[in-house]
């Protein structure tokens, strides 16, 4: 299966005073990179909702390489860095598009949350989407 990777452009409220993208912005974006990620596996959050779970973020970091600035294009590439029954991690790569420099790494781990707000095993609540998930882990 091929994922396309995600494309932002920075916008101008996203820059601070010296006209930079404000580095809160790269986590916004991983959710954003992670939402296409899930629609293009045919797992949208609609979908996970639908079926009565949640996917709470556990943890997230960044690691910021290079700044960008206003109306620059980002490509975010996102991979399953991490899989067991019960959580799974996803990672980031951010590129500039215009210079093709690694711009941002980081990942952000997850569960999945019955409506009792109780850890359930994704392995056994999504066998579908966790077998995409371990083959996408498996080719990276």
């Amino acid at each position: 299966m091929r994922i396309e990777p995600y494309i932002h452009k920075v916008q101008y409220y996203e820059t601070d005073r010296m006209g930079i993208t404000h580095h809160s912005n790269y986590i916004r974006w991983m959710e954003e990179a992670r939402t296409d990620f899930l629609e293009q596996l045919g797992w949208p959050y609609e979908r996970t909702e639908g079926d009565g779970l949640l996917s709470p973020v556990l943890s997230v970091s960044c690691e910021y390489h290079e700044h960008t600035t206003f109306s620059d294009q980002i490509r975010i590439e996102v991979k399953i860095r991490k899989l067991s029954p019960i959580k799974f991690t996803v990672g980031y790569e951010m590129y500039h598009m215009g210079n093709g420099h690694l711009v941002v790494t980081g990942t952000s781990e997850h569960c999945l949350l019955n409506k009792d707000m109780k850890i359930v095993r994704f392995s056994r609540v999504q066998p579908e989407v966790y077998r995409i998930f371990e083959e996408l882990l498996e080719k990276q």
